[in-house]
């Protein structure tokens, strides 16, 4: 019987279905900001439907004209036991935002270090959609495992752009609201 892609990424979000058969060589994902451009590395084999899950956003164009708006910072947030910028609140488009299933650093081998590209969540462990963060220093604090539990997915790392990301994270902001947002231009596989 044959299942539409829709069913079959539905099913993969969920956590059941086969596994998506990625292309071996480096999967690559290029954010253009308006203050530069970074350069992601996807974790196909250790991070397979994280991966799916994310692809699926950058190939529908949902992350154009979307933002990086939140930044956790030492100046802001003293106390904070890591530093990230956060981005893809209010992504439009590219169909449901279907929750994607953890897949724990416990489990993926991977970890939240500097650079390192994890999903967003709220306190259900399987809520991520949209939304992910990048990782400024050590933030091993937000892997599986350790005070927040089942962590937070980490699916690829930074490979160019290390510089924008610590523009983007050293950029005005109230709080953790960066002010203005930063704009994400453009997302798409390199």
């Amino acid at each position: 019987m044959k299942r539409s892609i829709a069913a079959v990424l539905a099913g993969l979000l969920l956590g059941v279905g086969p596994a998506p058969v990625l292309a071996a060589k480096p999967l690559d994902v290029r954010i253009v900001t308006t203050l530069g451009t970074i350069v992601v590395r996807l974790e196909a084999a250790k991070a397979p439907k994280t991966v799916a899950n994310f692809l699926h956003y950058v190939d529908a164009k949902t992350y154009d004209g979307s933002s990086f708006y939140r930044t956790v910072y030492k100046k802001n947030e003293p106390r904070a036991p890591f530093e990230v910028i956060q981005g893809g609140l209010n992504a439009r488009g590219g169909g449901a935002n279907l929750p994607v299933v953890l897949e724990p650093t416990s489990g993926s081998g991977l970890r939240n270090t500097d650079g390192a590209l994890a999903m967003a969540r709220t306190n259900d462990p399987n809520s991520a959609t949209t939304e992910f963060f990048l990782d400024i220093g050590d933030a091993r604090y937000l892997d599986a495992g350790g005070p927040l539990g089942a962590g937070y997915a980490v699916f690829g790392h930074v490979v160019r752009g290390l510089d924008v990301v610590r523009k983007i994270h050293e950029a005005a902001s109230q709080g953790e609201a960066l002010l203005p947002p930063i704009r994400i231009v453009t997302m798409r596989r390199a």
